[in-house]
């Protein structure tokens, strides 16, 4: 239950101009290649809001977790450490335990405590409010599926709760980060640098193109040239897809790009490519290059409209739930029990890993065989091997 609260100073938000937000996405995927700058990138997240900070808490399926904080929310972590506030975090216990984080829902203090209970915990009453802290938005994100993450923006007690506006805005942003940690999670595993990353990415399988506004290729990576000739081409020096459906979405994506247009930053879902020759399928994300005035780098790449990036899925290595959530039209909730029941594994004992009831396994699993036409687990599974997502 969300407990209503008073709406001053939302209007702020919503007559913004998408400056901030185009920044904070520009110092996400900046942070791909170097995990050194995600701080940075985590402020520029809080700045877009116009709040103190933001922060990511991860946990991987062997047990260890942590956190990464922006510079504004230092103080207040190691305060949160070693003064066991952990121990006492409502706001952590609940959203685990209303499922929020691990269905992708955003959440915020008005799902997880009820204002009288916000004047009488020592959380917010001690912990928080001695760091000049009262509010939060947060989401979850799958950017492995061996690794869970949680952003959240830390907001001043004085402004009042995150709008419903702010949230959405803080959900679609929380995509742009789990693709950018599933690119950096690639790369440090190949013990890629950022001074080796051209190199890192063709190793990896990673196709990067550099785009022009009419789609003509400046560059292609050798695992870029290596994933054209079926499904995607380079047809007469432009990047385009064989089949008619992704051929018009990728054209459009690219126009959307070169005339600057910031509605494609909020909804970073894949072209879906068909590829014939691996027996699946590639995803093609296109991302805008701001031609802003920022030195020679800038001038050199003044051409350059968009940035184009085509990974193949790793078909031996385990279901990721958000390929299979964008390659199937799903929620993440859902596309985290596809993923275990396509490899197998019955209802109860995916209800189990997942942390819910058996009974809401079923439930979604309803949900995804109306989705997606099937009607028993073996042509889920059928399904998911034929896109080449496990």
């Amino acid at each position: 239950m969300r407990w209503p609260e008073r709406q001053e100073g939302r209007e702020a938000f919503d007559h913004e101009t998408p400056a901030g937000f185009v920044a904070a996405v520009e110092a996400i995927y900046d942070a791909a290649p170097a995990p050194e700058r995600w701080p940075a990138a985590l402020q520029a997240i809080a700045d877009s809001f116009g709040d103190v900070g933001a922060h990511m808490i991860y946990q991987r399926d062997d047990g260890t977790y942590g956190s990464i904080c922006s510079p504004g929310l230092e103080a207040a972590l190691r305060d949160y450490e070693t003064g066991e506030w952990w121990r006492h975090d409502v706001r952590f216990s609940r959203s685990l335990e209303c499922g929020a984080i691990a269905r992708s829902d955003t959440i915020s203090d008005r799902d997880i405590a009820t204002p009288e209970e916000r004047k009488r915990l020592p959380f917010y009453t001690q912990f928080l409010r001695s760091h000049g802290l009262g509010w939060f938005g947060g989401v979850g994100i799958s950017p492995d599926p061996r690794v869970g993450v949680a952003l959240a923006v830390q907001r001043a007690a004085e402004r009042g709760p995150l709008s419903e506006a702010e949230l959405e805005t803080l959900g679609r942003l929380g995509r742009h980060v789990e693709n950018a940690l599933r690119l950096g999670i690639r790369l440090i595993n190949a013990e890629a640098s950022q001074h080796a990353l051209a190199d890192a990415l063709t190793r990896l399988g990673v196709g990067v193109f550099l785009l022009a506004g009419d789609g003509r290729v400046l560059f292609s990576n050798p695992a870029g040239q290596a994933l054209t000739g079926d499904g995607l081409l380079v047809s007469g020096g432009r990047l385009t897809a064989r089949a008619e459906a992704p051929r018009d979405m990728l054209r459009a994506r690219i126009a959307d790009a070169a005339f600057g247009d910031t509605a494609l930053l909020d909804a970073p879902r894949p072209v879906v490519v068909q590829d014939h020759q691996r027996d699946g399928f590639l995803a093609v994300h296109v991302i805008p290059v701001r031609r802003a005035d920022r030195g020679a780098v800038e001038a050199l790449l003044a051409d350059v409209a968009a940035i184009a990036v085509a990974m193949s899925s790793q078909v031996n290595g385990p279901a990721d739930p958000a390929l299979v959530r964008d390659l199937l039209g799903l929620t993440l909730a859902e596309a985290r029990l596809t993923a275990l029941v396509g490899v197998g594994l019955a209802p109860r004992e995916a209800s189990q890993r997942l942390g819910i009831t058996e009974e809401t396994a079923r439930t979604t699993l309803k949900r995804v065989f109306q989705k997606t036409g099937v009607t028993r687990q073996s042509e889920l599974s059928a399904l998911l091997a034929r896109m080449a997502v496990r």
